[in-house]
């Protein structure tokens, strides 16, 4: 997981944001990123402006903590926007 991503107690989330050139390049993984939630069954909060998305996970209803099932996610979204912008 890159250091976009902040682990936060109240409530208990993962939140991470990533800036895009453009718009194009933002809509492009948004559409990926929602293909990948189908995938993994785990639907973040999502965000959006024109070049930016803010990105909230949350841990499944009745978990107090984080588990890898929400950090596998995080780094699957970073290995997506990384294969968007290049």
């Amino acid at each position: 997981m890159n250091q976009n991503w902040q682990e936060r107690t109240r409530p208990v989330r993962l939140e991470g944001r990533y800036e895009f050139q453009d718009y194009s390049t933002l809509r492009d993984f948004l559409e990926r990123a929602a293909e990948l939630s189908e995938r993994e069954g785990l639907y973040p909060d999502m965000g959006f402006g024109r070049d930016y998305v803010n990105i909230t996970i949350h841990v499944e209803e009745g978990d107090e903590a984080l588990g890898d099932i929400q950090h596998r996610f995080a780094e699957l979204l970073d290995q997506l926007a990384d294969e968007t912008t290049h």
